[in-house]
């Protein structure tokens, strides 16, 4: 496994949307994800 593709599972996301300024919450198919363009290893998953 790389640590690219590691992505953090977690009941509360609005804490790590503060982590870097260019974190985006996107909601897809009933889960909510926090995905980063510029630093990709800003990453977590809801639901």
């Amino acid at each position: 496994m790389q640590s690219e593709s590691i992505m953090k599972i977690r009941n509360s996301l609005k804490s790590l949307k503060g982590r870097h300024r260019d974190n985006r919450v996107i909601r897809r198919r009933g889960r909510t994800y926090i995905i980063n363009k510029t630093n990709r290893r800003f990453k977590a998953r809801q639901g």
